[in-house]
């Protein structure tokens, strides 16, 4: 049976890079009977988040992707978070270090920094020397009896090379002596993405990896796992990386990358699901705009192309126009109760304008930029969002930083927000008034507002950032 997964971290945002992935995982499950699989991969402990793993679960459900065997379905393949099988990396770091295919290594910090200088003043690629490999059994003994921490590495070959072949790609190899001996268990007991992929797909029993082309130089590390386990590897497969517009991979800074986003912004689900399937993959009737099932009908790993999709947000909304026209006007108002005009959200922005309203003919002139995509500046707007003493540059530098600490939280409320702004003011020793005004201006498009925090909590953490990036893009182009 076929047997496929996607493996999200719960770091940050549900990223379409996700979505992307998933789609085509679970098309060819469907297509092939097969069984597809979440994993939750939260073995970075310090940056992965419950909520964030829900936001990623609820995003994708969203989307209409639906698998079979989960954290939250369960299936007999569990736990399926990598954080709760500890034990089973343990048991299996223990097989390698009995047959001879990892070792301990007990480098220190300070010496793997030092080799990593070293290494670029000699203009040499970076990777661990191979320094613990060798060392006896005695002083093994003497550094496990004075308890030095250690790392479990992986005893790669120093010649040959290691070959695989790829679905889409033929036969990848790589020379033995460009791969670095990777670290497989942590110092802490926990396994690194290596060791615990490997393991998972294994005793999951997956039968294809269809993940994203940039895992391809983690591969041969996985194969040489495969043989150092005596298991028969899956068939490999590396879609195309989504791209930006200059090719480079989509990022946030150029591309609108979180699922939240979409849904905020009024996409359909069968729209974005639909041109997701355009990135790399053609119908054989050469059609742009097609479902799900129509996908499972036709598709074909013959129809990828490698080229490198370009993700063209204007590309997106034609095609999610095109199903917002297909909509009766019934159907239309129900998408729009569905999140933008929901008695939720109206009530929620009635609570911030009731008092500064006189007739309810007024109630749009108070509150058009709760429900606008991007605004625009007009000049009064500008010079209020410049306070007295600071240049453009610093305003444009100062919300720049403050889109990465909004990008750290789980979600913008009044609370957090205004714990992140007194913060970020402390850090840059600027008056609270400095930054307040700008990030007013740069969110609603206008100084005289309702309560700042209030209404970012209301606007939500996806229109505040994109916003927020919308106007550092403006005042980029006044720095010219």
């Amino acid at each position: 049976m076929v047997r496929v997964r996607i493996g999200p971290s719960p770091t940050g945002d549900p990223h379409v890079g996700t979505a992307y992935i998933a789609l085509f995982n679970m098309i060819y499950a469907r297509q092939h009977g097969g069984q597809f699989v979440l994993r939750i991969e939260d073995t970075d402990q310090t940056r992965s988040r419950p909520e964030w793993e829900g936001m990623i679960m609820s995003a994708l459900k969203w989307l209409g992707i639906q698998w079979d065997e989960g954290p939250d379905v369960g299936g007999p393949h569990g736990p399926y978070r990598q954080s709760e099988r500890g034990p089973i990396y343990r048991e299996h770091a223990e097989i390698l270090l009995s047959n001879g295919r990892a070792y301990r290594c007990f480098c220190t910090s300070d010496r793997l920094d030092q080799l990593r200088k070293q290494q670029r003043q000699r203009n040499v690629a970076s990777g661990y020397d191979g320094h613990c490999r060798h060392l006896t059994d005695e002083e093994i003994a003497q550094h496990i009896q004075a308890e030095t921490p250690f790392v479990l590495r992986l005893k790669v070959p120093n010649e040959g090379v290691t070959k695989f072949v790829d679905r889409l790609r033929g036969e990848v190899s790589f020379d033995n002596g460009q791969i670095d001996d990777q670290v497989l268990l942590k110092s802490d007991g926990m396994p690194t993405y290596h060791l615990a992929n490997v393991v998972d797909d294994h005793l999951m029993e997956i039968t294809h990896v269809m993940r994203a082309e940039e895992w391809i130089t983690s591969t041969p590390k996985h194969i040489l796992l495969y043989e150092a386990f005596g298991w028969e590897p899956p068939v490999w497969i590396h879609m195309p990386l989504l791209r930006n517009a200059d090719k480079s991979k989509i990022s946030k800074r150029k591309n609108p990358v979180s699922l939240n986003y979409y849904k905020d912004a009024g996409f359909l689900p069968p729209a974005i699901l639909n041109y997701l399937a355009m990135m790399g993959w053609t119908m054989p009737d050469g059609r742009e705009k097609f479902l799900v099932d129509d996908m499972v009908a036709n598709f074909s790993f013959d129809r990828i192309s490698l080229g490198g999709p370009v993700f063209d947000i204007a590309k997106l909304s034609w095609l999610n126009g095109l199903y917002l026209r297909e909509c009766t006007p019934e159907q239309m108002v129900e998408h729009l109760r569905g999140h933008l005009f929901s008695d939720a959200r109206l009530v929620e922005v009635a609570k911030l304008v009731q008092e500064r309203v006189d007739k309810l003919e007024d109630f749009m002139e108070h509150t058009a930029f709760f429900f606008n995509g991007d605004v625009r500046y007009d000049d009064d707007a500008l010079h209020a969002m410049q306070p007295k003493g600071r240049t453009v540059k610093e305003i444009r530098e100062v919300l720049e930083g403050l889109c990465e600490r909004i990008d750290m939280l789980a979600e913008v409320n009044r609370t957090n927000i205004e714990q992140e702004l007194r913060a970020y003011c402390e850090s840059l020793g600027w008056k609270t008034k400095e930054l307040f005004m700008p990030v007013r201006v740069a969110v609603t498009g206008s100084k005289a507002t309702p309560p700042l925090f209030e209404s970012m909590e209301v606007l939500g953490k996806e229109r505040c950032r994109r916003r927020l990036r919308g106007a550092v893009a403006v005042l980029r182009n006044l720095e010219s």
